[in-house]
């Protein structure tokens, strides 16, 4: 079957097995529904003709197979409740093979076996009985999950234009759905199912359900086993790695009881699909005593009734590898000889007799059908080796020479078939044997490569030979991989590989042209392939025509091809295009994750073979392609991304770490790595991090490399942000994305597409998040004060700051409404501590050189003070604000003013004077909150010293006119105010008022006639009592008295009230 790696055995004429075919299946569609009542046919159906079925089922005929399956879909029709494990092999190995490339079938193969299974998932009930009966089965495998993945993998084009198999494919997938929906909406089976938990081991190989006539029974019981298969399938995976860790692990999961007894344990290894046969036998050859007893347990699960000696031997081999050693096979042959005995008594005198035939069984098996045996075993040597073992007495003649004939018709195969899908399936020794005849071979000194391999045959043969395997038997391919590696870095310096091979395997290339089968390929040769010809050497044998090929150099390309150098060309090129060689790579999704780990190890090794300092320009090539290769499998590996990644990260981190100057190698490094980040975001949300912390290594780059490239990184960044904001959700994944976006604040060919990213992500909070916040406000301050690029952005990046308070206020207002009390406190108190760093950062710009910058700074800083009225700040955070942004702010800006020249900070005056009022508004509108504190007479000092300061700056020993009249204006307001709120009266004559003792101190430093200007009535008071005293000074007169007693009675009254 498919190119060259199979093919049917049956030599036919197609006429003739499609009139017999056709027969068959009228036979069925008319009396099909009669057969169940008659026993031996409907043995015959399941053994005879299931059997031709699933040959001729591979044939290369699409009529053939389409008839094949027209009559396994009528013979499910009336005996599905008989042929359950018929119609799994039928899937396994024929549909779902002939629907799949990867095996060699033919697109009209492939078509035929797609059509026949969207019409298996058109009848109702097949899926749920594939399910049901076969993925919920512990001995069967899951044909249900295979279907599913194989219809949705086929139902939409990859690498190739829609085809009428995807439309099939895309058919089965809605009648599987639409199946599904009808079944949910019959309402006829509650949907909720007890969790399936096990606390402790119980034998639930023997369980069977009650009443599979009541589906509320058995769909529970379908589940549970389920759920034991998805367990079992993890545990025979570790038993296969490492036996005793196995059992261990099913003890773990109670699978095995927490003291394994030996019934357990022989369950496990007869039912449970998947175990290494290998390992089975030498566990139960083992000459442990609990082991033995495992055999003994394990040979009774067995049933030998009404059945011949070498057919249960052949039984009871299928299920592991008759071990090497002969005193485990000694164990093992007399468990079964004991369990056949047993059970069969009628013939053999004893266990033992049955004992010495098996092992004359298996000396014919190895006799007959050892090809290095010259001299056969006659039937007649095979009865007289068992004469008297039976009891001292002959078996029957007739009996012997059934078993001989049997024998020799069928071998018992005590070791797994190549190509049968056991692990020691030999491809990738058998590559590494022909690489290393290549190796060693004499090149025989041909210096045409590509011409020598256009006209020799055997050459073409072999090429195509290994890289069939490759694509057919990749599951089985381990460490040949890197041999499979070389031979295609060979092809690839000789331009005979598609320049665009490796981003075909990931995406749809404009410059290529497309193929019947829909792989592309560069139209022409490279330029480098047009080699000087001459008429070539030929070679004796497939090997030697390979190794010629793969172990030639180059010559220097004449400057005019001749029409033979094209045409061989081109006929080489038509070769290695047969091969499908990017198929291994688009293809990679469907490795075994072991085999697909050995590849991308293979690809790293081959690509990582230049040593510093010595290489040559084809050398950097070749590691360019290993990383466009490595690349592409990675993307087509985006669920397996867990497997393969730290092998990518540490050869990617490798090749930028180690490069100081621009190149290919270090371009395609680091553009890959924002390519997979870029794709994968989307679909691995829970491997976010890993990937965008990858990104950092960008940074790591040398300052040459990253200049050159730093544009384009920012671009791809931006994009990246752009595409997958909403899948970056943790701090570490932001604070990546931020650090590339913080360096392009200062570089002059990034910065506008690196401001583009932070604009997207900022503006109206569209992005924002806490755990981004503050990094984002940080960027920002950056572009802010970064002076590549127009004043205009620095405005923009002041108001991005300034919007992104309302996200605080949205978070405020949410956070009070969601959550309970202490949960709020904590968040609130996270709330405050951005709102902190947001008025931090702008203080920082607010200092800035550029007058347009700098006073925007101070009026967005202004905003976001007074502006903050729904984001619940505590008064901590707003004494720290007044110490920390504030008066360090007057404090830097007055330095400024009085030591920098007015060409450097122009209008350094304007700035002070806005700076000013921001104080005194702040001040003001916190004074009702925060008058009561403790601190408060702390702050209120470092206002009036701030104001003080500023009213005594002085420029070249000039003090600013419009300072000297501002301060007071915005003085006398602010006591005004606090007058009014009764925070600050006059001055006592007797000073017990420290906070109005200590305010009017500052204020006679700064303005004296403030006192009586806040409080006139305090004047006329003084003098009036004044005048009093004088009065009383004249002597005793009743009159005067008169008239300074009330005058006495108000002072007290004042007085009282002072302090």
């Amino acid at each position: 079957m498919g190119t060259s790696t199979r093919s049917n055995t049956i030599a036919f004429d197609e006429d003739v097995p499609l009139f017999a075919l056709t027969l068959i299946n009228s036979a069925v569609e008319l009396g099909g529904s009669s057969f169940h009542r008659h026993p031996r046919l409907l043995s015959l159906i399941q053994d005879e003709l299931f059997h031709n079925l699933m040959e001729f089922g591979l044939s290369m005929s699409p009529l053939v197979v389409s008839m094949v399956c027209s009559i396994v879909l009528n013979l499910y029709h009336h005996l599905r409740t008989e042929i359950k494990l018929q119609l799994e092999a039928f899937f396994s190995c024929v549909i779902l093979r002939l629907a799949q490339s990867k095996y060699g079938a033919s697109y009209q193969q492939q078509e035929v076996a797609m059509e026949a299974l969207v019409d298996f998932c058109r009848q109702k009930t097949f899926m749920m009985e594939m399910y049901a009966n076969l993925d919920c089965d512990i001995t069967s495998s899951n044909v249900f999950e295979d279907i599913a993945n194989l219809l949705s993998k086929s139902a939409f084009p990859v690498n190739s234009p829609l085809s009428s198999l995807n439309i099939l494919a895309l058919d089965g997938l809605i009648a599987l759905m639409q199946g599904m929906a009808e079944r949910i909406g019959n309402g006829s089976l509650s949907s909720e199912h007890p969790l399936v938990n096990f606390e402790q081991y119980s034998s639930f190989w023997l369980e069977k359900c009650e009443n599979f006539s009541d589906p509320n029974n058995w769909v529970s019981f379908v589940c549970r086993r389920k759920y034991l298969k998805k367990i079992l399938m993890i545990g025979a995976d570790h038993f296969n790695r490492d036996v005793k860790k196995g059992l261990e692990f099913l003890q773990g999961t109670h699978l095995l009881p927490d003291q394994p007894d030996t019934q357990s344990v022989a369950c496990f290894l007869r039912f449970t699909t998947g175990l290494d046969k290998n390992l089975i036998g030498d566990y139960l050859g083992n000459h442990d005593e609990f082991c033995v007893q495992v055999l003994q347990e394990f040979a009774r699960t067995f049933d030998f009734k009404g059945t011949t000696l070498d057919t249960a031997l052949r039984i009871f081999l299928e299920t592991f590898r008759l071990p090497g050693e002969s005193q485990k096979i000694q164990r093992v042959l007399e468990a079964f000889s004991e369990r056949y005995y047993e059970q069969s008594p009628q013939v053999l005198a004893n266990k033992d007799a049955a004992l010495l035939l098996s092992y004359s069984i298996i000396m014919l098996n190895t006799d007959h059908h050892n090809v290095q045996v010259k001299k056969k075993m006659t039937e007649e040597d095979f009865i007289r080796n068992n004469r008297r073992i039976n009891g001292g007495n002959d078996l029957p003649r007739e009996f012997l020479s059934e078993i001989y004939h049997s024998i020799c018709r069928n071998e018992i195969r005590t070791t797994p078939e190549q190509g049968s899908g056991f692990p020691e399936m030999t491809p990738s020794r058998w590559i590494y044997l022909i690489h290393k005849f290549v190796t060693i071979l004499d090149p025989l000194s041909v210096e045409e490569p590509i011409l020598s391999f256009a006209y020799d045959t055997k050459a073409r043969m072999a090429t195509n030979t290994i890289f069939t395997i490759a694509n057919t038997y990749g599951d089985y391919i381990r460490t040949g991989w890197r041999n499979i590696l070389d031979c295609i870095l060979r092809f690839h310096k000789l331009g005979l590989l598609s320049a665009n091979m490796a981003s075909d395997a990931t995406e749809e290339s404009e410059h290529s042209t497309e193929t019947p089968h829909g792989k592309r390929y560069a139209s022409s040769l490279s330029s480098r392939s047009l080699r000087s010809i001459s008429t070539p050497k030929r070679s004796s044998g497939l090997i030697g025509r390979f190794s010629q090929l793969l172990l030639l150099g180059f010559e220097e390309p004449r400057s005019i091809p001749t029409k033979e150098q094209v045409a061989a060309q081109q006929s080489a090129l038509q070769a290695i295009q047969k091969c499908h060689i990017d198929s291994i790579f688009s293809e990679s999704k469907f490795l075994h994750a072991e085999s697909l780990l050995q590849l991308s190890r293979a690809i790293i090794t081959a690509g990582g073979r230049l040593k510093k300092g010595n290489i040559t320009f084809d050398d950097e090539v070749s590691s360019v392609f290993c990383l466009e290769l490595l690349i592409a499998i990675t993307l087509n590996n985006r669920d397996r991304i867990e497997l393969l990644w730290q092998g990518v990260y540490e050869h990617i981190s490798n090749i930028v770490q180690s490069t100081v100057m621009p190149s290919a190698l270090v371009e395609k490094a680091v553009f890959g790595l924002l390519k997979v980040c870029h794709r994968l975001l989307p679909y691995k949300e829970n491997f976010t991090d890993e990937l965008l912390r990858s990104l950092q290594l960008v940074l790591k780059l040398d300052a040459r490399v990253a200049d050159a490239y730093y544009e384009q990184i920012t671009q791809e960044v931006s994009q990246l942000v752009k595409a997958n904001a909403s899948h970056i959700r943790s701090q570490l994944g932001w604070r990546t994305i931020t650090s590339l976006l913080y360096i392009t604040a200062r570089h002059q060919e990034a910065s506008d597409a690196g401001f583009d990213a932070l604009l997207f992500i900022m503006s109206d909070g569209a992005h924002l998040l806490p755990s981004n916040y503050v990094l984002c406000i940080d960027v920002a301050r950056q572009f802010a004060e970064s002076h590549v690029g127009q004043v205009e952005r620095s405005v923009v990046a002041l108001d991005l700051m300034v919007g992104s308070a309302n996200c605080l206020e949205k978070w405020t207002s949410d956070a009070k409404k969601e959550m309970k009390e202490q949960e709020l406190a904590k968040v609130l108190e996270d709330i405050g501590e951005m709102w902190l760093r947001l008025v931090q950062e702008l203080k920082e710009v607010c200092l800035d050189q550029r007058e347009e910058v700098r006073n925007h700074a101070l009026l967005s800083l202004q905003n976001c003070l007074t502006g903050s009225v729904g984001i619940h700040i505590q008064h901590d955070f707003w004494f720290q604000c007044f110490d920390q942004v504030i008066f360090a702010m007057l404090d830097e800006l007055v330095e400024i003013y009085e030591a920098r020249s007015q060409k450097e900070y122009r209008n350094m005056e304007g700035s002070l004077i806005i700076a000013m009022k921001l104080l005194c508004k702040v001040y003001l509108q916190l004074l009702p909150d925060i008058s009561q504190s403790t601190k408060f007479t702390k702050l209120w000092l470092g206002v009036l010293s701030r104001l003080e300061v500023c009213m005594t700056a002085r420029v070249r020993g000039r003090r600013s006119e419009k300072i000297q009249e501002l301060v007071p204006e915005l003085l006398k307001n602010t006591l005004l105010v606090m007058k009014a709120r009764e925070i600050l009266v006059r001055s006592s004559s007797e000073g017990n008022n420290s906070f109005s003792e200590l305010t009017w101190k500052h204020i006679n430093n700064i303005s004296p006639s403030l006192q009586s200007e806040v409080f006139p009535e305090q004047d006329s008071e003084q003098l009036e009592h004044k005048q009093t005293e004088t009065v009383e000074g004249l002597g005793p007169n009743n009159n005067n008295q008169n008239i300074s007693v009330p005058s006495n009675e108000r002072a007290d009254q004042d007085g009282a009230g002072i302090g």
